[in-house]
Formats: C-alpha cells, sequence, structure tokens
C-alpha cells in the first residue's frame, strides 16, 4: 500500500511508502517506523530501501525513534530529476526533514555520510550526524586512484553499460574479480544496474570541493554536533578516513569494535541512540 503526502502535513502509517517532492519537482519516496525524535537514514552508492542495510538500522533504532529511509534520487521509486547537482540530493533531504517535523538527526552511511556533512549546514533542519565512515581521499594516492575511478565510471555509464560501471565500483571497492564475475550472472545484478548511473552521483557528493581530499573548510563550518565512526575491522583507508573527518569537523570519534564497512545494525544503532539522548 502506497500514499502520496505533502511535507510536513499528516503521517503515513508504520512502513508504508510515502512520497514528498523536492524543489526541482522530483518525487522522492521514503517511509517511517517508530515513534520518538526523528531520525533519516541516508544510504550510500547503489543501496536504497529495498537493496541495502537501511531496514535493519530503522528496525534497530525505531524503539525510541521515528525512523525515515528514503530511495535517493535515481534510486527504488524515487525519481531521477534532471541534471544531477549535488544541492538536489540536499533538497531532497530537506524535503524528507520537513515530513519528519522540520527537524532530524541524519545517519550517513559511507557515501550517505558524505552527502549528510554537506546536508548539516544548509539549514534544513539538521539537528546533528552521524557518519559512518565517509570514504573521502586521506593521501595523493588514493586522490589519484578515485580520479580514475570517477572518470571510468562516468564513461561507463554515459556509453550505456552500467554493469561495467557496477563492476568498476566493485572492483574499486576491493571485491575479488571472481564475486564480481558470479554477480553478474545472478538475478540480483540487475537490480545492481538500474541504480548504475547514480555511482556517478556519488562520485560527485565525494570529490564536490574541487578535488580536496576531505572537505576541511565545509566540515569545520558546521553548526551541528557530529560524531564519526567506523569498524575496527575496516580497512586503514576507511578508518583514516573517518579519523580525518572528525578532526577536520572537530566531532566525537568512536571505533566500533569488531565492525566493519557493513556495519551490524545493533551496534550502529546503540551509538546512534546514545549520541541523541545526550542532546
Amino acid at each position: 500500500m502506497s500514499t502520496r503526502r505533502s511535507a510536513g502535513t499528516g503521517r503515513e502509517k508504520d512502513g508504508t511508502t510515502a512520497y514528498v517532492t523536492s524543489a526541482d519537482g522530483t518525487r522522492i519516496a521514503h517511509q517511517a517506523v517508530g515513534d520518538g525524535p526523528a531520525v533519516v537514514v541516508v544510504d550510500g552508492a547503489l543501496c536504497h530501501r529495498a537493496f541495502g542495510p537501511s531496514d535493519g538500522i530503522a528496525a534497530e533504532l525505531a524503539r525510541e525513534h521515528r525512523v525515515f529511509s528514503y530511495d535517493r534520487r535515481g534510486r527504488g521509486e524515487s525519481g531521477a530529476g534532471g541534471p544531477y547537482a549535488v544541492r538536489r540530493e540536499v533538497e531532497d533531504l530537506a524535503a524528507v526533514v520537513a515530513a519528519a517535523g522540520g527537524r532530524a538527526t541524519l545517519l550517513g552511511l559511507s557515501s550517505g555520510a558524505a552527502l549528510a556533512l554537506r546536508a548539516a549546514g544548509a539549514g534544513i533542519g539538521v539537528e546533528r550526524v552521524v557518519a559512518y565512515e565517509p570514504p573521502f581521499s586521506t593521501s595523493p594516492e588514493q586522490l589519484a586512484r578515485f580520479a580514475a575511478y570517477r572518470a571510468g565510471v562516468e564513461a561507463d555509464v554515459t556509453a550505456g553499460r552500467p554493469g561495467d560501471a557496477v563492476a568498476r565500483f566493485m572492483a574499486f571497492v576491493g571485491s575479488p574479480g571472481e564475486l564480481v564475475e558470479q554477480l553478474r550472472r545472478s538475478p540480483a545484478w540487475p537490480a545492481f544496474e538500474a541504480v548504475a548511473p547514480t555511482l556517478v552521483n556519488d562520485a560527485e557528493v565525494l570529490d564536490g570541493t574541487a578535488g580536496a581530499p576531505v572537505p576541511a573548510g565545509l566540515l569545520a563550518a558546521l553548526p551541528v554536533p557530529v560524531l564519526v565512526a567506523d569498524g575496527g575491522l575496516s580497512p586503514a583507508l576507511l578508518r583514516d578516513a573517518a579519523a580525518a573527518t572528525a578532526a577536520a569537523a572537530g566531532a566525537e570519534y568512536r571505533t566500533l569494535a569488531g565492525q566493519t564497512h557493513e556495519v551490524a545494525p545493533e551496534a550502529l544503532g546503540a551509538l546512534v541512540a546514545e549520541f541523541i539522548a545526550r542532546g
């Protein structure tokens, strides 16, 4: 069952799909569960409500919070809109925060953490941000590798090769080649290809400040409390990025023991709940 609503009006039944309209007219799908202070989950690359960690994290937090999961533009049931700009995704978040009552904590995962941090200073009602492993580059070597990846994935998408774009992304994040080939032959592959164009968007979110490895100026100016977290078993490059992000933002930095980039909902949920409870 789906419902249509305008931002800030009424309340949908738990778990049903509702829609808000972003500033450029793009329809953004979302759903909410639970009661309490509002939390908006911002997914990372390729993920959306039906294809990623949002459900598990929302269920974990819903015991004490009203948790909003949404499909970022170009994913799931949300529209793609016109030419992409990071500010359009910030406007999408503004519409979801308005639907949440006008004030919310943002919980960003991976590249979604980078987007949440970019939205935090935009005056859209963000109360605080929890950023889990924003994958900014922290060395010249990483920047060069990212630039090559970005150019390649843009070329793949422009040429109409979504499968190649997804495979390139998976190789970039360290997936073994044999696993990628298995996935390409699996029933799940079309779901990856459907959102492949948004890999270009995520690259823009990560590199939207003229190639700065970590957007230090933006982070230093954030007007809200920020908690940056990583997993104790995550690769060093992701942990380095988290530490650098926290330092630039003057933020609290926490490591979740035994966790990886695919963080367990209960571990992350407990951290977020603690952070919100502190006010």
